[in-house]
């Protein structure tokens, strides 16, 4: 069985930043692709970005450029770097080891 948990959501003002981690257990961690999803009020679950095990990365238009993706195999950690932050960011972000989803961490931008 695969646990996500993920952490360091909260309230931050427009332009600021904010790190997620998400820590995974429970499986061979640094062999997948992992990813980070979000879902804004009223709206659809949508991608944001990838890591593979090698560590290739890709990211969605909306936040190229802004949210950077890394991960810690040592640490069975993933992380979602957010600067220059948006009330369009404003959502649940989740993250994802297929077929696993953490329980999601609440960002909020706004002033």
């Amino acid at each position: 069985q695969v646990r996500l948990v993920e952490s360091g959501g909260g309230l931050v003002q427009p332009g600021g930043s904010l790190r997620l981690s998400c820590t995974a257990s429970g499986s061979s961690f640094s062999i997948n692709a992992m990813y980070w999803y979000r879902q804004a009020p009223g709206k659809g679950r949508e991608w944001v970005a990838t890591i593979t095990s090698t560590g290739t990365t890709n990211y969605a238009d909306s936040v190229k450029g802004r949210f950077t993706i890394s991960r810690d195999n040592v640490k069975n950690t993933m992380f979602l770097q957010m600067n220059s932050l948006k009330p369009e960011d404003t959502a649940v972000y989740y993250c994802n080891l297929h077929p696993y989803w953490g329980q999601g961490t609440q960002v909020t931008v706004s002033s």
